[in-house]
């Protein structure tokens, strides 16, 4: 445009007015507008959800391959994935429903670039129910006591700090145990 605007000034002695840009809005929704669905998560997405979680958890904390396949298949787990309209999985939570029916959140995880559009607390909502379903009455998990952001949507949601738990994870990082009654 600007080389077609300079011939033409060499040309016309009076300026050339630019043409106004015209902005294109893209055919697929924003990562804000988007949707996403929250779905059971099965053995069958084992592999995508692996995958995920090394993305999720770069600082060495991420599940190993196994460990996945065993929470996948436990008849005690609920687990479910989020995703987009195109079906591709963007998050995903494993609980575990625990022989005094405690229902354990083992691990959340949400892709970095979909993080803080409500995915987490969307997948928070349906394992709970889930674990409603299972009789569960009350809910626990463990988060990093450097993850403020994570800690705060927890608190919005009721769950509530009970316990400080000192080099919790394999890095030496400390972790916080936080509880909701599901009651």
């Amino acid at each position: 445009m600007a080389v077609l605007k300079k011939i033409r000034s060499r040309f016309w002695s009076h300026p050339v007015e630019a043409e106004p840009e015209v902005y294109q809005a893209p055919a697929t929704p924003s990562l804000l507008e988007a949707r996403y669905d929250v779905r059971p998560l099965t053995v069958a997405q084992l592999d995508e959800c692996w995958r995920l979680d090394q993305r999720c958890f770069v600082d060495g904390e991420a599940y190993s391959r196994d460990t996945f396949e065993y929470l996948l298949t436990a008849p005690e787990s609920v687990s479910y994935r989020a995703v987009t309209q195109g079906g591709m999985m963007v998050g995903f939570i494993v609980g575990l429903v625990e022989p005094d029916h405690t229902g354990h959140i083992t691990t959340l995880g949400v892709a970095p670039e979909y993080r803080r559009r409500g995915i987490a607390q969307k997948m928070l909502g349906k394992i709970e129910d889930g674990f409603r379903r299972r009789d569960v009455r009350i809910v626990r998990l463990e988060v990093r006591s450097v993850n403020t952001g994570a800690q705060q949507l927890y608190r919005n949601l009721d769950y509530i700090v009970t316990q400080r738990l000192p080099r919790y994870y394999s890095n030496g990082g400390d972790g916080l145990l936080m509880i909701k009654s599901l009651v």
